[in-house]
């Protein structure tokens, strides 16, 4: 088959499936009672000026991205941001494009462009997702603390947050005792778990991967940088779904900022469960928390998060696909290199942890 024919085919295959995601999403909220005519209209009446502020404002997310990312880096050697910036954009296209195998692609590549060994662009990556996932929980942790519930679940939702919260305060402590104390002492005690096999294996290596990570950061200054530019990270992903959900009127354009919390905190567990080029997850959950939790109608919540998914998760591909053509991948050569890089971290993942997992 001809390379252009290909791409077509490739092209093809992801409309059906983005359509068969709707159609999901129709079916998860009684596709009996699911107008799509009232659901292209609710698309057509969308005010573009909103939704073109929260593309700008993604692209800007991935610029904050790469200057954590070059904070992180700087301590290892040369700290590009153009050079990161580009290749976060080739990198969340992969995501896009190959799913939860596609993370791989980022560090590895930046590893080539800085000529870097590739274990420290792990490390880097280990880094990343503690903060993500730090910021993921303190994100759930304020939606469940602001949200405004009916007396019946309210104490339910507010223990929920506040839980939360001490979860990321004890992950926090963790890591700031194995930043000032070093990975020794944890290396021994999971020293069993590391040379088993299974899940212990693997949880083990995310642990020791973490807190490596944390090695990277070597003053108070960097982290400061890091947490900072995190926080402006996630308020301006908040202000996409703001902004997304103002842009379709009716209930969606009086949401607040709590209910956009909610919404996002909603989506971002759903984001784990996501299949490549369609996602998934996210759409169903941001459906069921606009619908069950908000109070918005199934149409208008269901053309809100397919809305959403496009601008924060395939946005990307429209600078970064190209971006990964110019370095000479394809599809077929970005699945080949993640399955590498997957095989090779679960044969070190004794030694250096397995932050890739």
């Amino acid at each position: 088959m001809q390379t252009s024919s290909r791409k077509l085919l490739v092209v093809l295959i992801a409309l059906l499936l983005l359509g068969f995601v709707a159609y999901l999403s129709g079916g998860f909220i009684r596709h009996e009672d699911f107008s799509w005519g009232k659901l292209l209209h609710t698309v057509r009446g969308a005010n573009p000026l909103l939704l073109f502020a929260s593309l700008i404002a993604i692209y800007a997310c991935y610029a904050l991205r790469a200057l954590r990312w070059k904070v992180f880096q700087s301590n290892l050697g040369p700290s590009h941001f153009w050079v990161i910036y580009k290749i976060t954009l080739a990198g969340f296209s992969a995501l896009f494009l190959l799913g939860r195998l596609g993370e791989l692609i980022r560090p590895v590549l930046l590893a080539r462009k800085e000529k870097l060994p590739v274990a420290d662009m792990f490390g880097i990556y280990a880094l990343e997702r503690i903060f993500d996932i730090a910021s993921m929980a303190a994100i759930a942790a304020i939606a469940l603390l602001l949200f405004k519930s009916n007396p019946s679940v309210l104490e339910v939702t507010r223990t929920t947050g506040s839980l939360l919260f001490l979860v990321v305060i004890g992950g926090i402590a963790f890591l700031v005792y194995a930043r000032l104390h070093g990975t020794a002492l944890l290396e021994r005690r999971l020293q069993g778990w590391l040379k088993g096999r299974g899940w212990r294996r693997k949880i083990a290596g995310i642990l020791m991967g973490f807190v490596r990570g944390a090695q990277i950061l070597r003053t108070w200054g960097q982290l400061t940088q890091a947490v900072a530019y995190s926080a402006a990270h996630w308020f301006l992903v908040l202000l996409v779904y703001f902004w997304v959900s103002h842009s379709f009127g009716g209930r969606l354009g009086t949401i607040s900022m709590g209910e956009a919390t909610l919404v996002m905190a909603f989506a971002l567990v759903g984001s784990v469960f996501q299949l490549p080029a369609v996602g998934g997850g996210s759409q169903l959950a941001s459906i069921l928390a606009y619908t069950s939790i908000v109070g918005v109608e199934k149409e208008p919540a269901t053309a809100a998060a397919i809305m959403l998914y496009l601008v924060t998760f395939a946005a990307c591909s429209l600078v970064g696909a190209p971006l990964l053509a110019h370095e000479g991948l394809s599809l077929g050569k970005l699945r080949e290199m993640a399955e590498h890089e997957k095989e090779a971290a679960g044969e070190t993942v004794a030694q250096q942890g397995d932050p890739a997992q």
